[in-house]
């Protein structure tokens, strides 16, 4: 049985370590109110439920959940980067990946599963067996594989507690169990303590004998989206650490 608007409501209020009187005083409704809404005594207004939606930081996807649960229609569309309307965005994403060569860069969605990338992302991925790379590829999964790049990062472990922390942030903004499952997967059976003193956390990998990359990332949203998949891209544009990464990859280009 799907939850009703009220309950959804509550679960994204606990999520977000809210008392009922700190929402209401923020929404500026009535504590009262709220506390119908939650029970299921008052059914709220589509303007209602966005209001609560914002103030709970609740992602475009969960707030049609929710506003579907109350009653009314969704109010952010979701489309493909196919689809007409989405044509200058996608036209965006292809001149910042275009843009970051000689340097790797890729488009993630919110499971991290990849949506494109630029020729110098794909070529990190030398090596790794095409049944890896079968659609849909996961970029984490990819990552920490035994088959996948996880036997030439250098700092392996380094890497998965930078992913779990991440994975972890994530799912506790989104509420979405499949990147907690993907989080399980990266912390397998734990991961170490390590040394937090750094200012980025690099990814170290190996691409020679003699060789080891150092790239550090950067992440990049679209501001203020008022589309479904538009506000779950990420692009992951990585950088040389230090001037031997940089030198092999800009001879690369």
């Amino acid at each position: 049985m799907n939850a009703s608007a009220g309950v959804l409501i509550r679960e994204w209020r606990q999520r977000r370590h809210l008392s009922q009187l700190e929402l209401a005083s923020r929404a500026d409704v009535s504590t009262r109110h709220l506390s119908y809404i939650e029970t299921g005594k008052a059914r709220p207004t589509s303007a209602m439920v966005m209001r609560l939606c914002d103030f709970l930081e609740v992602p475009l996807r969960e707030q049609n959940q929710v506003l579907v649960a109350a009653g009314h229609a969704p109010a952010h569309p979701e489309l493909r980067l196919t689809d007409p309307p989405m044509a200058e965005a996608n036209a965006a994403l292809e001149a910042i990946l275009r843009g970051h060569l000689p340097f790797p860069a890729l488009v993630v969605d919110r499971h991290w599963d990849l949506v494109t990338a630029n020729d110098a992302a794909f070529a990190l991925l030398d090596g790794v067996p095409p049944e890896l790379l079968e659609p849909p590829v996961n970029v984490i999964r990819v990552s920490v594989h035994p088959d996948g790049l996880a036997p030439r990062i250098e700092n392996l472990e380094e890497w998965r507690a930078h992913l779990a922390v991440r994975l972890r942030r994530e799912y506790d903004a989104s509420g979405d169990e499949l990147l907690r499952e993907l989080h399980d997967e990266v912390v397998g059976d734990g991961v170490p303590d390590v040394d937090s003193s750094a200012l980025v956390v690099p990814l170290r990998l190996r691409v020679s004998d003699d060789l080891v990359l150092s790239l550090m990332s950067t992440t990049t949203v679209f501001g203020t989206p008022r589309e479904v998949t538009l506000s779950e891209l990420a692009i992951e544009a990585f950088y040389p650490a230090d001037d031997p990464t940089r030198d092999y990859l800009t001879a690369r280009s």
